[in-house]
């Protein structure tokens, strides 16, 4: 066991890749001398050499780009985008020809990269330093989106992302980035798997990246008031894992969806209604979401208004029906 950050899991992750293939590239703004704005990839220029880890000019198109036509040739590059929203210039080569190219090609060509963004808030940033873009990218076909909560999913996840064969969007906490814990380096559940973080009976609520914690914190306070809280980390936006999410709101006839995002046609909205799809005749309630306001990112010290809290989920636990529940014994799974 090793103690690790978050930080820290991830630039194992990219050092054992680049030590195992000569083919993985590691670049971006600031990656290489500086070692990236969190440190992520601090010292991989000095230990692999500025070809295989280096810096990039700031223009977030041209570093898709370029990834694009080494992944054409056979290289697996790994790029950061150092913020959230600095992503939004290279949008258009991602959706268009990053997503496509597979599709394009009939298979013959494809994309094998890891694009890492930093992503959400609760690190007191400013205006294009805290968006939680992830619905963007889970709405695009051809794209595999990924986000972990804990310091082993960081460096398994970014493995797993490494080896696809397919572009994966790695979403990485910020907020996380430098949490710890005692880890093994070693594979957990694949991409496209969710996990039980804590077993509940009463109601599940569903998370991924920073709401994570924000779920369990709520779970330890409803116990106090006798609820059981099943929660879910989702860890994968797409590919999603519906057996896992529907087994448990079948099991709980109640779900809370959390995600920082603005609540309007975000990602927590799909969950919602794929959840009520599969699971309606379980449900005891509507499906609840507690996601961010609907409105650009605030100022630093407005943003604990903006961002979900655990008394904010369980306010949404509280309007959830707990009276009066259905009969179940003759419900049908759908």
């Amino acid at each position: 066991m090793t103690t690790m950050t978050m930080a820290g899991a991830l630039n194992a992750a990219l050092r054992d890749a680049l030590t195992e293939d000569e083919k993985v590239v590691v670049f971006g703004e600031d990656v290489g001398t500086l070692g990236g704005v969190f440190r992520v990839t601090d010292g991989l220029t000095r230990d692999f050499g500025d070809d295989r880890c280096f810096d990039t000019p700031l223009a977030e198109s041209g570093i898709v780009g370029f990834a694009i036509g080494m992944a054409m040739s056979g290289y697996k590059p790994v790029v950061e985008m150092q913020f959230d929203a600095f992503a939004y210039p290279a949008f258009e080569q991602i959706v268009s020809h990053v997503a496509k190219l597979r599709n394009r090609t009939r298979g013959s060509l494809t994309a094998p990269m890891v694009i890492r963004i930093p992503f959400a808030g609760g690190i007191g940033g400013v205006e294009h330093h805290c968006d939680s873009s992830e619905a963007y990218y889970a709405h695009t076909p051809g794209l595999k989106v990924v986000s972990p909560s804990t310091v082993a999913d960081a460096y398994s996840l970014m493995r797993d992302a490494i080896a696809d064969p397919d572009p994966v969007i790695f979403l990485e906490p910020k907020r996380l980035y430098f949490s710890k814990d005692d880890i093994e380096l070693a594979k957990t559940e694949p991409i496209g798997t969710a996990v039980v973080r804590r077993a509940g009976t009463d109601v599940t609520l569903l998370a991924y990246g920073p709401t994570v914690s924000v779920a369990m914190q709520a779970a330890e306070f409803a116990a106090e008031d006798g609820r059981s809280v099943e929660v879910i980390d989702l860890r994968s936006l797409n590919p999603f894992d519906d057996e896992t999410v529907a087994a448990s709101v079948r099991k709980t006839g109640r779900c809370i969806v959390i995600q920082e995002a603005q609540g309007f046609s975000g990602v927590a909205a799909e969950i919602a209604s794929r959840v009520s799809e599969r699971c309606f005749h379980h449900l005891h309630a509507p499906v609840l979401r507690v996601t961010g306001l609907d409105i650009p990112y605030p100022a630093p010290k407005l943003e604990h208004f903006h961002l979900p809290s655990a008394d904010r989920v369980l306010d949404a636990m509280d309007r959830l029906q707990w009276n009066d529940a259905p009969d179940l014994s003759k419900a049908v799974t759908v």
